[in-house]
């Protein structure tokens, strides 16, 4: 009898959130995923970078000062690629949203637009460094 006193127990226990009509039975909806980082650190050679999640070396321009705007626009972005985000991409860390002239969005970093090369052709080259041009490798420190 005590057998089946435990075996009636375990049945109606396991089948109350049957019985409840879905309520407090199923599984809880998944968490709203975190927002991710447009871009990562690695560490090279000449110190820690941060590159593209692709692993494209990032830069950012020294006329790029207001943190609301991107100065390199038309011909620029020939030579240098903005980091696009996409329509609904909002701020994560360190990481914002800049509106474009054109009406696109990019990432910038601390407030600096950032940029990839077409320089560079392969992960963590850093061919479009031009000092002369006020482009400049991105790093966390910047």
């Amino acid at each position: 009898m005590f057998r089946f006193l435990i075996a009636a127990a375990a049945i109606a226990l396991s089948t109350a959130p049957a019985l409840a009509n879905g309520h407090g039975g199923g599984d809880a909806p998944p968490p709203p995923k975190p927002a991710t980082s447009p871009a990562k650190v690695i560490l090279t050679k000449q110190g820690p970078t941060l590159v593209d999640l692709n692993g494209m070396t990032l830069y950012y321009y020294e006329r790029d000062t207001t943190g609301k705007t991107s100065n390199c626009n038309g011909k620029c972005v020939e030579s240098w690629v903005p980091l696009p985000a996409t329509a609904d991409a909002k701020a994560v860390g360190d990481f914002t949203v800049i509106n474009r002239n054109d009406g696109s969005k990019m990432w910038a970093y601390r407030y600096r637009p950032l940029y990839t090369s077409p320089a560079d052709k392969a992960p963590g080259e850093a061919n479009g460094n031009a000092t002369t041009l006020q482009w400049r490798v991105a790093r966390p420190e910047n």
